[in-house]
C-alpha cells in the first residue's frame, strides 16, 4: 500500500493513503456498492476479557504468544475477581464509539458508522478494518483511545491498522489521530473532575491534599530512544493543574509490566508513601493517561493505591473516569471533525444539529 503521512498543526494526526482508484460514476471514487457519503470511524482500544475464561488467552496474546505461568495467571484472575469478575472497558468503549459517531453525524450531516477493534482480544483491529472496508465508506478516521502518543502504545494500534489496510486496497484513506493530550476540552474535562473531587474531601484533609496525575508506565528503553510519551503526560498534568488551580501536584506512573527491562517511574505507590512521609493529608489520583474505567483504574488505583494511602495515613480519592460522558464525547467529536476538515462552525453551517444535541 502507498502511504502518505499528513501533519496538522492543530492536533497530532497522520493519514494513511490507500491505493488510488479511478473515479466512479457516482462521484465517490468507488466502483462498487456502498454509501457514497459514509464516514467510517475506526475506534481502537486495548481490549479486555469478557469472562474469567478469556483471561488466559488474553494474557497470552499480551505476552506475544507465551502463556503466563500459573502463578501470574491466577494473580490476574484474582484482580478481575476483586473488581466484580470483569472490567467494564468493552461496554464503555462501544458506547464511546457509538456516541462519537452519532455526534459527528449530527454535526456533519453525513452518516457515520463506528468500527471498533481491540489490540489484544476479539474483535481485533484487523477485524474492524475488514468490516470497515466492506462498508465502502468515502472517508475514514482512525481514533486510538489513548490521549498521549507513544511508540509503545498508540503506534502499535496504528501499525495493526496499517497492516490490515494493506490487505484491503479497496479501503479509503484512513486519517489517524495521533494524540489529544493537550486538547483544551480534554484538559477542561479533567480539571472539572479534579476540582469536584478535591471539594469532596473532608475539610480537614483538603488543605493538605496533593493531586497525583497518573498514566500507564512504558518500558524505559522506549523513553531512552526519545519517545514523546513522558513529555505528553507532563504537559497534560501541568495544563490540568493550572486549569483547576492546583498548587500541589505530582506525576506518577502505574501498572508497569513485568519484563527484564526497567519501566518508567516513579511508581504511584512510591509517590504516595513519599507524600505520607512529607506530611501530606490526602491524595487525589487523576488518571490522565486513561479515558475509561478498567482494571488499571478499578484495581491498581481504587484498591491497591488506596490501600497504600491508608497505610501511609492519607485520605485517598480518585477523579471519575471520562468514560462516555458528554464533555469527553465532545472532545472526540471535535478531533474527528478536524480530521475531516470540518470545524464545529463549518459543520453547523452545513446544516448540523445545534451544538450540545447528540441525538442519543
Amino acid at each position: 500500500m502507498d502511504e502518505a503521512v499528513n501533519r496538522n498543526p492543530k492536533a497530532g494526526v497522520a493519514g494513511v493513503r490507500g491505493t488510488a482508484r479511478p473515479a466512479a460514476q457516482d462521484g465517490t471514487g468507488r466502483d462498487g456498492p456502498g454509501r457514497g457519503d459514509l464516514v467510517a470511524l475506526l475506534v481502537m482500544a486495548y481490549g479486555t476479557p469478557q469472562s474469567l475464561d478469556e483471561v488466559e488467552p488474553y494474557y497470552t496474546h499480551i505476552r506475544h504468544g507465551r502463556p503466563p505461568t500459573p502463578e501470574l495467571l491466577q494473580e490476574l484472575i484474582d484482580r478481575y475477581k476483586a473488581i466484580g469478575g470483569k472490567s467494564p472497558l468493552h461496554e464503555i468503549t462501544e458506547e464511546q464509539a457509538r456516541r462519537v459517531a452519532t455526534t459527528v453525524a449530527g454535526r456533519l450531516g453525513r452518516p457515520v458508522e463506528p468500527f471498533v477493534g481491540y489490540l489484544h482480544i476479539a474483535p481485533f483491529i484487523a477485524d474492524a478494518v475488514e468490516r470497515m472496508a466492506a462498508a465502502r465508506p468515502r472517508d475514514a478516521v482512525g481514533l486510538v483511545l489513548a490521549p498521549q502518543y507513544s511508540a509503545a502504545s498508540v503506534a502499535l494500534y496504528q501499525q495493526a491498522a496499517r497492516e490490515a489496510l494493506e490487505r484491503h486496497p479497496e479501503a479509503p484513506a484512513v486519517h489517524f489521530i495521533d494524540h489529544f493530550h493537550n486538547h483544551p476540552g480534554f484538559v477542561a474535562a479533567l480539571a472539572r473532575r479534579v476540582e469536584s473531587t478535591l471539594a469532596g474531601l473532608p475539610a480537614d484533609r483538603r488543605e493538605g491534599a496533593v493531586v497525583i496525575f497518573t498514566a500507564h508506565s512504558i518500558p524505559q528503553p522506549v523513553v531512552d530512544r526519545g519517545d514523546p510519551y513522558p513529555r505528553h503526560v507532563e504537559e497534560t498534568a501541568a495544563k490540568v493543574a493550572a486549569a483547576a488551580g492546583v498548587g500541589r501536584w505530582r506525576v506518577a506512573y502505574q501498572s508497569a509490566g513485568r519484563t527484564a527491562d526497567p519501566w518508567l517511574g516513579p511508581d504511584v505507590t512510591d509517590v504516595i508513601r513519599q507524600l505520607g512521609r512529607e506530611g501530606a493529608r490526602a491524595v487525589v489520583a487523576c488518571p490522565v493517561g486513561f479515558v475509561a474505567d478498567h482494571l488499571e483504574v478499578l484495581y491498581d488505583l481504587d484498591i491497591e493505591a488506596r490501600q497504600v494511602a491508608e497505610e501511609a495515613g492519607l485520605a485517598f480519592a480518585r477523579t471519575p473516569s471520562l468514560n462516555a460522558d458528554a464533555d469527553f464525547i465532545e472532545v472526540l467529536a471535535d478531533l474527528v471533525l478536524d480530521r475531516l476538515g470540518a470545524t464545529r462552525h463549518e459543520a453547523a453551517a452545513a446544516g448540523a444539529r445545534p451544538e450540545g444535541q447528540e441525538g442519543q
